[in-house]
């Protein structure tokens, strides 16, 4: 799991799962997506996501997010809700002693 987290935490590595939710993207298409990443750091992450098997490059289409991916994709879903309930301030549960 660290090691998971410590790769997520690098800049633009969960912004490119999160653009490749979508569909497909060619690396233009994903760099505009992106926003203003360098094409270096993207060829980079692009390499590590595909080391760890989280997205696939597909011969005249670009990049997709492997099953892995798409795995990956829901769980950060649900980190997202939790997140957003966190935000929403601090609910009590009367059952807790």
């Amino acid at each position: 799991m660290a090691a998971a987290l410590a790769m997520f935490g690098q800049k633009w590595a969960l912004r490119v799962i999160w653009e490749l939710r979508v569909g497909p993207l060619n690396f233009r298409a994903l760099q505009v997506a992106c926003g203003d990443v360098s094409p270096s750091v993207l060829q980079r992450r692009l390499h590590e996501l595909r080391k760890l098997a989280l997205i696939e490059k597909i011969p005249r289409l670009g990049y997709r997010l492997s099953a892995r991916g798409e795995r990956l994709f829901q769980v950060l879903v649900m980190l997202n809700k939790w997140s957003a309930d966190l935000r929403a301030g601090p609910h009590l549960d009367n059952n807790v002693d």
